[in-house]
């Protein structure tokens, strides 16, 4: 979505409601706010994506939590940019499901790790110091479960998360939204599924906060997910490793979605379509994987030729029943 964004050149007053006109904090590069000012924008990226052949689109709403919209005095809109962003996705997928009925497309309620962390202090001077705690976090996602759920998401995606201790968080807010709107948790019980995916931050393959992928899938497990995975910070070079341990110990389906190489210089990503498809295809090839797209820098360009690879492989194969409870 931010790639994307980049290439329409927004102003600031591309990022303006009527209603925050006046507001007086600069709001340029809060691109979930553009749900509500330039919903013309987003609706066009996701058609333009659902046009490339993906089968998921992710909501524009990655720092859709009061905690994250605090940076620009705009908590109060949390409920409503969610509300706004989910709408928008599903009326792309709802347009597409009537072209491709033969393809079904679903959205994603996408929601970020907030901009703190609750395992990690921000001061190093202060160790002991969080600039958030579990139940502020938990109190943020719900209303953002909520927004999502009444615009009409079809999966609920927990992603980059480079603290798990906030994703726990999340997990126990949309466990406790599910309860409050009386949907099952188990997608098999016909539940909304949940998606999981974890960020690990450089070569150590340690999560940000210090866990390993092993440790990482074993402190989520608890929920019945629908899947678990690993997206961005890395290219797809770079995370096979730790999606093989994934593959090897989850019970759960298996999602990637790296970033298109690593940024140069300039924060830009040169890797080219085909560079990216042929370095995913070996996850294909491997079978270690039931979910495959594409996170910062990835173009409609992009998910058009992995779509396309994707064709010539099966999913990573994983029989639930014989799954121990």
């Amino acid at each position: 979505m931010g790639t994307m964004i980049q290439r329409y050149k927004l102003e600031e007053k591309d990022f303006r409601t009527p209603a925050l006109a006046s507001h007086p904090k600069a709001l340029k590069g809060n691109n979930d706010l553009l749900s509500l000012s330039r919903p013309d924008v987003i609706r066009e990226i996701h058609e333009t994506y659902l046009e490339a052949g993906a089968d998921i689109l992710e909501t524009n709403t990655f720092s859709s939590t009061s905690i994250a919209q605090d940076d620009y005095d705009l908590s109060h809109l949390a409920y409503e940019l969610n509300v706004a962003s989910a709408t928008l996705a599903k009326e792309a997928t709802d347009k597409y499901n009537k072209i491709t009925p033969d393809q079904p497309r679903f959205v994603a309620g996408a929601i970020g790790p907030t901009n703190r962390t609750a395992s990690l202090s921000p001061d190093v001077n202060d160790p002991g110091y969080r600039a958030v705690n579990f139940d502020q976090l938990a109190e943020a996602y719900s209303e953002q479960v909520r927004g999502l759920l009444d615009g009409g998401v079809d999966i609920i995606l927990v992603e980059t998360i480079f603290d798990t201790l906030n994703a726990k968080a999340a997990l126990y807010a949309i466990q406790e939204v599910y309860e409050e709107k009386g949907i099952p948790l188990d997608p098999k019980e016909g539940g909304i599924p949940i998606m999981i995916s974890g960020t690990i931050t450089d070569a150590s393959g340690r999560t940000l906060s210090g866990q390993t992928t092993e440790a990482f899938l074993i402190s989520l497990s608890h929920v019945p997910l629908i899947s678990i995975g690993l997206n961005c910070a890395l290219g797809a070079k770079e995370l096979r490793p730790y999606l093989k341990v994934l593959s090897e110990k989850a019970p759960f389906y298996i999602s990637a979605y790296p970033n298109a190489g690593l940024p140069n210089e300039f924060g830009l990503y040169d890797q080219t379509a085909q560079e990216m498809a042929d370095q995913v295809e070996e996850f294909l090839k491997d079978g270690l994987i039931n979910i495959l797209g594409g996170c910062c820098g990835t173009t409609p360009e992009h998910i058009s030729v992995i779509a396309s690879v994707s064709k010539k492989y099966k999913p990573r194969q994983l029989d639930f029943n014989t799954v121990e409870e």
